[in-house]
Formats: C-alpha cells, sequence, structure tokens
C-alpha cells in the first residue's frame, strides 16, 4: 500500500535541491489526512534546516486534483464516536488533534523561511487552499476550480480563511465565503490566491528549468521561470467570474444585518446570472447556523493577526464539531449521500444563544494549543506585484 504523501528532492544543475511533496491519493483526490498533515510537518521542519534545499515544490498526484480538501469522512467518524474532547492529545481528542496539527501546518506554510511552490492543479477546495494559500509561489491552472464550500457540511470557511477571505478585494471574500462560489483561475489572481497561471502542460518544463536555474538567489531565480512560462500561457485565461461582478456582489452583501445579508444573496437564487444564481442555490441549501458563524467570524477577524485567527478558527472548529452541523452535513453529502441534511435551524430563525455558544473558546490563552504560534509571521503578497 502506497504513502499517502511521498517525498523526494531533485538535484539542481548548481548542487542543490529542490524538496519535493506530492500528495499522493487520488482516489480521494488527495484529502488531507491526519498522517499526511503530520508527515508534512517533520518533513518540512527536516528540509528547513538543511542547506541544501532552497526550495520546496507541492502538488497533488493524478490529473484531477491537487487536494480536495480535508478529510472528513474521518472527522465524520470521530464526531459519531464522541471523539470531540477538547485535549487534543488525548484518545476522545481526535477532532481537536485534527484541527490543531492542520492549522500548524498552515501556519508553517505562510512562515517558512524558504520559497514554496504549489502547483494547484485542478481541484483545490477547503484544506488545499489551506496549503495553498501558504505557499510563497502560487500557481493555477486553465482547468483548476478552487472553492470553500463548507456552507455545504455545516462547517465555515477555515484554514486561515477567517484571515485571508477579509484581504480579497470589495465584498468578494464574504460572498465567497458564505456560498462556495467555484473560482477559475482567473478568479483566483483576482482574489489572491494565486499568483500565476500556467498551462497544465508545462509543469515538467517548469521543474526542468527551476533544476537549470542559478540558486544562489533562490526567490529570483523561482520567480523568472515561472514568469517565463506564465507569459507563454496567458492567452489560455479561462473569462474571469467574480471581477465582472464585483458591483452585483457589493449590492448583494449591502444590509443592515447579518440575517438581511443573508436574504439578499438567497433571493438571488432566481437571478438570470447562471453563476450568482448557482451560488445563492448553495447558501439557501447549506447549513443556517453555519452562514451566521461564517460572517460572525469575519468581522472578529477583519484586524487581527494570521495566527490570532487560526487560534480562533481552532475554538470554531471544535464547536462546530461538538454542537454545530458539521456531523450532520458532512453525513448527508459523503456518508449517506441522500443530500438531505437536517440542519437545526431554517434560515432566518438561528437563535443569537446558539451562535454565541460557538464562540466560547475550550482554552484561555496560556492553555491553547495553538498558543506558540507567531502573532506576526511573514505574511504572502502576490509575487506578480513586484516583478
Amino acid at each position: 500500500m502506497s504513502e499517502p504523501v511521498r517525498f523526494d528532492t531533485l538535484a539542481t544543475a548548481d548542487g542543490h535541491r529542490l524538496g519535493r511533496i506530492t500528495l499522493d491519493a487520488p482516489k480521494s483526490l488527495n484529502a488531507l489526512s491526519l498522517a499526511m498533515i503530520d508527515a508534512i510537518q517533520v518533513q518540512i521542519d527536516a528540509w528547513a534546516k538543511d542547506p541544501t534545499v532552497v526550495a520546496l515544490w507541492l502538488e497533488g498526484a493524478g490529473d484531477k486534483a491537487f487536494c480536495a480538501g480535508g478529510d472528513v469522512v474521518a472527522l465524520h467518524r470521530a464526531i459519531a464516536e464522541g471523539h470531540t474532547g477538547r485535549d487534543p492529545e488525548a484518545a476522545d481528542g481526535f477532532v481537536a488533534r485534527y484541527f490543531t496539527h492542520e492549522y500548524r501546518l498552515d501556519h508553517a506554510l505562510h512562515a517558512y523561511p524558504k520559497p514554496i511552490v504549489a502547483w494547484g492543479d485542478g481541484i483545490v477546495m477547503g484544506g488545499g487552499i489551506g496549503l495553498m494559500a501558504g505557499a510563497s509561489h502560487r500557481v493555477v491552472t486553465p482547468r483548476s476550480m478552487l472553492a470553500m464550500p463548507e456552507i455545504t457540511i455545516g462547517l465555515y470557511p477555515d484554514v486561515g480563511a477567517s484571515w485571508f477571505l477579509n484581504r480579497m478585494p470589495g465584498a468578494s471574500g464574504t460572498f465567497l465565503g458564505l456560498t462556495g462560489a467555484r473560482l477559475n483561475a482567473s478568479d483566483a489572481l483576482f482574489v489572491g490566491l494565486a499568483d500565476r497561471l500556467i498551462d497544465a502542460e508545462r509543469r515538467d518544463a517548469v521543474i526542468d528549468d527551476l533544476l537549470d536555474a542559478d540558486w544562489s538567489r533562490p526567490r529570483p531565480a523561482l520567480e523568472r521561470v515561472l514568469r517565463a512560462h506564465a507569459a507563454a500561457s496567458r492567452e489560455l485565461a479561462p473569462a474571469a467570474e467574480v471581477a465582472p461582478r464585483q458591483e452585483a456582489i457589493a449590492a448583494l452583501t449591502d444590509a443592515d444585518s447579518d440575517e438581511a445579508l443573508i436574504d439578499n444573496i438567497i433571493a438571488a437564487g432566481d437571478s438570470d446570472d447562471p453563476w450568482i444564481a448557482r451560488a445563492a442555490r448553495n447558501l439557501a441549501a447549506g447549513s443556517p447556523l453555519s452562514a451566521r458563524l461564517i460572517l460572525r467570524q469575519l468581522a472578529r477577524c477583519r484586524r487581527v493577526s494570521l495566527a490570532e485567527t487560526l487560534r480562533s478558527e481552532l475554538d470554531l472548529s471544535l464547536a462546530c464539531a461538538a454542537h454545530g452541523d458539521l456531523g450532520e452535513g458532512v453525513r448527508a453529502l459523503l456518508i449517506d449521500k441522500d443530500k438531505n441534511p437536517r440542519w437545526q435551524h431554517a434560515h432566518g430563525e438561528v437563535l443569537g444563544a446558539d451562535i454565541a455558544a460557538c464562540f466560547v473558546s475550550s482554552w484561555d490563552r496560556d492553555g491553547h494549543p495553538l498558543r506558540d504560534l507567531a502573532d506576526r509571521p511573514a505574511e504572502k503578497e502576490p509575487t506578480h506585484a513586484t516583478d
């Protein structure tokens, strides 16, 4: 049986090495298991200390997905078995352990001391976006499809999304977080989830050029190679969906209350714009509790660091598992596959007390499992902005 993640190094012409990470679970679209998370953390920690390794390359096996998200099936099993305890290292703490280790890895990627290329070909969703967002050089291809569809499973956009959705143009982060709307490669560039669009057929040529590069200055070496391949791929960019709809998105999210904002978007389900209508129907069918949690969490994280965001996400994710809609949402979508979730609330009927209960931390600051995360890790800016 193959391991769910593979590691190797590629020798450069000038005597250095590229560390390569391959998510190797193509049957599950490279869904991110706890074993994969832990293995990646150990390996990148080792490579960070190895002076011969000048950069990392992160990709998914197969031709369908970079990573379709976290291992929510394992999370459902843990919820069903009552393993939602607050101690990540306890026998009943699988949910806390999974999210703690995942968010620690996401933070480590954002703060990594060496360049990381995330080759985001195919499907990139949920936990896959968490990995990709932390890379210094995020590449999409013409067939990339990105989304944060947690509203459909009773969760909320996590893995640092409470931080990066707030940094998207206009109200697009709010709209995308609430609806789980799909993004193509051009959209990913516009909202800041990607830095380069490169033809998927150029992958091997990109790696070959990286191996031939002069790594005396790693970041410029990497950017020169990616810039050249992106320039040759420019005509393959798909038609943008998000940028042309900024005015419509702004109007739909302009409301006096969270409930009114949600109502505005749901009412657009009969829009003659298919992209808007599909997004609105996603929200209408999604967890009403999650919709309210998404808006509250985005507001809470608008002006805090990534580290503080991840700490608050751990609190909220554990609450969604313990007494939110996560277990039911995964059951309906992926276990029984009846696509008929029995949410705890209807839209417009979520009690304020139920929302507030999800924002009660299981830990004080000194006891939080992510208390040691630096408050100001290196924050990535799009590399093309400074070429």
